[in-house]
């Protein structure tokens, strides 16, 4: 009869934990930002960190070799434009997926967002970009609102031709059940590891830059 009990009391805590909400709270504008983090009722902020207490000046370690320079030329993981839109193709359905299992299982709130663009450099650039934004806001927040929790959203776009880059300011919370984070996660775990892997072969195949080559050297990737 131990056994049962013993059994009966880890159900109950796994239960519990899974219903357990936790998420993160953001602000930022003006190049300040606040995040805060929720585990059921502890909420603890993370940025900015608190000061800490002055240390005593570590002791002197023994002098050690300098490290080994990597290979110039070598190819790095970046990230571009075609790295993202590939993304988007590949976890977007999946995320769609796992989302609608949840039935609205993750809570937005608040969702206040503000997002300026600078078009001091090329004002015809910068209004085409605005009118792609504001199709993107237009066809994706309705999408959202049937997948997730989000309650009074407001977004702002806006485009100022006498800036000369983009401004953001903004609250966000998101708050979601253990249980929904690991149903979502397990929807989402093979296709993000299918596109990490397709991402890290770009990238080992992908030549650097020139800025990034050294004057004299050759690219490892053309070796």
């Amino acid at each position: 009869m131990v056994w049962l009990w013993i059994l009966a009391v880890i159900v109950l805590l796994t239960v519990l934990l899974c219903r357990t909400r936790v998420g993160a709270w953001a602000a930022f504008g003006g190049g300040d930002l606040r995040l805060d983090v929720q585990f059921g009722f502890l909420r603890v902020q993370i940025l900015p960190a608190k000061p800490k207490k002055a240390k005593k000046p570590p002791k002197k370690k023994k002098q050690t070799p300098p490290k080994k320079e990597p290979e110039a030329g070598k190819p790095k993981l970046s990230f571009t434009l075609e790295d993202g839109k590939d993304a988007l193709r590949t976890l977007l359905p999946p995320l769609k997926r796992a989302l609608e299992r949840t039935r609205r299982g993750i809570r937005v709130k608040p969702l206040r967002l503000s997002l300026a663009l600078g078009g001091q450099e090329d004002p015809a650039a910068s209004a085409q970009l605005y009118g792609e934004l504001q199709a993107a806001v237009w066809t994706g927040m309705p999408l959202l609102e049937k997948l997730l929790d989000i309650r009074d959203p407001y977004i702002h776009t806006d485009v100022d031709f006498n800036a000369p880059g983009i401004m953001t300011e903004g609250e966000v919370g998101i708050t979601l059940r253990i249980g929904t984070l690991l149903a979502a996660g397990f929807g989402m775990a093979f296709p993000a590891l299918k596109w990490f892997l397709r991402w890290r072969k770009r990238c080992r195949t992908r030549l650097p830059s020139p800025e990034e080559i050294p004057p004299g050297s050759v690219p490892a990737a053309a070796r």
